[in-house]
């Protein structure tokens, strides 16, 4: 799209705004939010069920290493699938022998409390969407027990009213002597006594993207004088507790990114202190974010800790590093997320995600189509893959994609709907598709690309997804300066029920088109826990999109000034244009510099009514005060523009040059109202 339109009379408009029932959407992260289709509270305890997708999802950090006869963390995906509402059903089925996965669907209150179930080796238990819970208790791994994946629970209330208790050791996962055990996406809460326990050697455990919140003794390492154990602890999310953040004892290898520990001033819960190293522990922390938090990194004499990247707002006391450690990479592939993004990512990302990979029934498995460079796969290129699928394919084709760089162009064509393109990296930058075309580039045939056409990858089908990837567009304006056309696409969609989940769209001008497949068809997208970056108009279209609890990274141009445009919707009238929900805008420009939106009036249309809304989001200081201008001749206020409870710098009041919603008005903006019947779910 160019910076400019041709002229055309603007128009007066006073369209209504559409109103629908808002849908229960909350903050989505690696899966969507909402109850898997199917099951619910009233399925048969432990009804069987075919494997669904995310059963073969395996661990990353120490918890994949291959070690002690264990090759990585799998769980029960080599065992049978049953659905528990019962605590009797929950107790047969994780202590038995053989493998299990165990899909808990309902809340199981544990009796007595503080009840902690003997889970036995080779086992996933996972709750079902947002409902499978464990109230009161918890679970406890013993000697030798391994391969066990505990994710998408909410484990809390075994709190008996005593702060620091002493007389009931009631844990949310307790582990004496196990190894390789994954625990991810728990939401973990007042318990009587720790949250995780990780104890007498345990090793080859990785904790990831769980919440962990109103608590005192969150969670301890240690209780040998062994030096032997080896954790991951990536992307959790530590909210008012008080201690053991955690508390690392005599621990060979201890790694720890981008975990997020907020003490919240004014509440009655503070903490005493963050990432403690202990004994002869050997820690690695990186790219975490300390918020409020009293003594954020302590270690004592004997220990070590190695600070790369960590960012300290408002903490006090003790900040420690010292003394040498070991390379995370000698044992595992990783990728950091930037510190100063981790807060907005760990908000939305953690806890449990709704309808876990479900597919729409739980008896339907994805066709799993394999692309790898260097010809380990089924494939060598994506486009291979998506040619490979059929015709009016009716169910849902999984093409994972092995970590490398793929320089290619990719096309998803309409008739072939449910395809899912997945990195299947440790992190989003490990797979990355990208090439350099633009609008102005030549084409073979003659001719030249134009704004849509430069698209890296473009999506036509419907219930398309894309996840844990890169879309990129390395077009370099410095260098084709005399090329006409300096539009360049990574993204292109074209179609309905689009899910982009936790992916990164990188380019400079135009980077995400979020288009329908005509003017008179709906076309929407949900794009979460992703990175979108650019700097002229870089999303755009006229889909009805959400952009939810991502963040937006603003560019400089190609001769490093800082000048630019985030959004330009190009809406049909009676349509939602773009939201953008509970985000982030950052990046490296010079403040004042950047507008938060202008119409789009593709072809001079007068019909369109253009709207962008961007609500309860951080602002850096790069927004301008009067965040919204004109383009092509229409004037923005004649457009749907406004803004709601934002904060940050370049958040502002209202005013004329500055609409912001009322409550009344806002609750007709949500995410529901985008989506209308539409729930994404991963799958």
């Amino acid at each position: 799209m160019s910076e400019t339109r041709s002229k055309a009379r603007p128009r007066r408009r006073r369209i209504p705004l559409a109103v629908s029932v808002p849908l229960a959407l909350t903050a989505a992260g690696v899966m969507a939010y909402g109850n898997a289709p199917g099951v619910s509270a009233a399925t048969p305890p432990a009804a069987a069920a075919a494997a669904p997708a995310w059963a073969a999802d395996v661990a990353d950090g120490f918890a994949s290493v291959n070690a002690l006869g264990q090759n990585g963390t799998y769980g029960g995906r080599d065992g049978k699938t049953v659905t528990v509402t019962t605590l009797a059903d929950l107790e047969k089925y994780a202590t038995a022998t053989e493998p299990y996965v165990i899909v808990v669907a309902a809340a199981i209150t544990m009796n007595p409390v503080g009840k902690e179930i003997k889970v036995a080796s080779d086992k996933t238990i996972v709750g079902q969407g947002t409902s499978g819970q464990i109230v009161g208790g918890g679970f406890f791994l013993g000697q030798g027990v391994h391969n066990v994946i505990i994710r998408n629970l909410t484990i809390r209330d075994a709190y008996q009213g005593v702060w620091n208790d002493k007389d009931n050791d009631f844990d949310a996962i307790q582990m004496d002597g196990a190894h390789h055990v994954w625990i991810d996406h728990n939401d973990l809460r007042r318990m009587a006594d720790g949250l995780i326990d990780s104890r007498k050697d345990t090793t080859y455990v990785t904790v990831s993207w769980n919440k962990l919140s109103d608590n005192n003794k969150t969670f301890g390492i240690g209780w040998t004088e062994n030096v032997t154990s080896a954790l991951t602890i990536h992307h959790n999310w530590f909210r008012e507790t008080e201690q053991r953040n955690p508390s690392t004892d005599n621990v060979a290898q201890a790694h720890l990114y981008n975990n997020y520990l907020e003490d919240v001033a004014g509440t009655s819960i503070n903490s005493s202190y963050g990432n403690y190293s202990r004994g002869s522990t050997k820690m690695v922390l990186e790219n975490s974010y300390f918020q409020g938090m009293k003594n954020p990194v302590q270690k004592d004499s004997t220990a070590s800790v190695v600070q790369r990247g960590n960012v300290f707002s408002g903490t006090s006391g003790r900040n420690e590093s010292g003394g040498t450690a070991f390379d995370p990479k000698a044992y595992y592939s990783y990728t950091l997320d930037n510190a100063a993004d981790v807060p907005a990512l760990l908000r939305s990302g953690t806890g449990p995600r709704g309808a876990i990979g479900v597919t729409g029934t739980m008896s339907t498995a994805a066709t799993t189509l394999t692309v790898a460079k260097d010809g380990s796969g089924q494939y060598s290129t994506v486009q291979q893959a998506v040619d490979a699928v059929p015709a009016g394919n009716g169910s849902r084709v999984v093409i994972a994609v092995k970590p490398g760089t793929y320089r290619e162009t990719v096309k998803v064509p309409s008739n072939k709907p449910h395809v899912t393109i997945q990195g299947t990296g440790a992190g989003r930058k490990d797979t990355v598709i990208t090439y350099d075309n633009a609008a102005g580039t030549p084409k073979p045939g003659g001719g030249t690309y134009g704004t849509s056409g430069s698209a890296t990858v473009a999506v036509e089908a419907d219930d398309f997804q894309a996840r844990n990837l890169t879309i990129n567009n390395d077009f370099d304006e410095a260098r084709n300066q005399s090329l006409s056309g300096h539009q360049a696409v990574a993204l292109r969609t074209a179609a309905d029920k689009v899910f982009l989940d936790g992916i990164i769209v990188n380019g400079d001008q135009d980077t995400l088109l979020l288009d329908t497949a005509s003017k008179d068809r709906l076309g929407r997208v949900f794009v979460t826990n992703s990175y979108v970056t650019g700097n002229v108009d870089f999303i755009f279209g006229r889909a009805s999109a959400v952009i939810d609890r991502s963040v937006i990274t603003l560019k400089k141009r190609w001769d490093g000034s800082s000048a630019g445009y985030i959004t330009a919707p190009s809406t049909a009238a009676g349509r939602k244009g773009i939201l953008i929900n509970r985000s982030t805008v950052n990046g490296d420009v010079s403040a004042g510099t950047f507008y938060l939106g202008r119409p789009w009036h593709a072809g001079g249309d007068a019909s369109l009514d253009p709207q962008t809304t961007v609500r309860e989001s951080t602002l850096s200081s790069a927004v301008r005060s009067a965040p919204w201008t004109d383009m092509g001749g229409f004037s923005w206020r004649d457009d749907r523009f406004a803004e709601y409870k934002n904060t940050g710098p370049g958040s502002g009041s209202a005013s004329g040059d500055r609409p912001h919603l009322s409550d009344a008005q806002a609750a007709d903006q949500e995410v529901g109202d985008w989506l209308g019947d539409w729930t994404p779910t991963a799958s």
